[in-house]
């Protein structure tokens, strides 16, 4: 699925991701409410299994390995296949797009 033709969404969305991620401000109080985009806290469960996961990125990105690892364990995991992802993403569209121009070039 593509963005108006030139974008891919998952590459939109996962490069989107990070960018909010990095730009997060977690030196915030901890006892404060904050949104959530997690269904279980938003259905008012109180245990998640990936609760803390964002805010381990979240640090990573801003160069707290200590605090991330605090937050979860999976964040640095997490990140490393995120930007798998997306290096995959990139190379893929990439190549479509020179073969494209290498065959209006024929």
């Amino acid at each position: 699925m593509k963005f108006r033709g030139q974008i891919p969404v998952e590459l939109l969305f996962w490069m989107s991701a990070l960018l909010l991620l990095g730009s997060a401000g977690l030196n915030s109080d901890e006892g404060a409410t904050h949104l959530t985009l997690c269904p279980l806290a938003n259905l008012g469960f109180d245990w998640c299994p990936g609760c803390g996961i964002g805010r381990a990125i979240a640090s990573l990105l801003q160069g707290e390995l200590m605090k991330s690892l605090q937050y979860h364990w999976f964040g640095l995991p997490a990140l490393l296949i995120i930007c798998y992802r997306i290096y995959t993403l990139m190379k893929l569209e990439l190549s479509k797009r020179f073969k494209e121009k290498e065959k209006s070039y024929v």
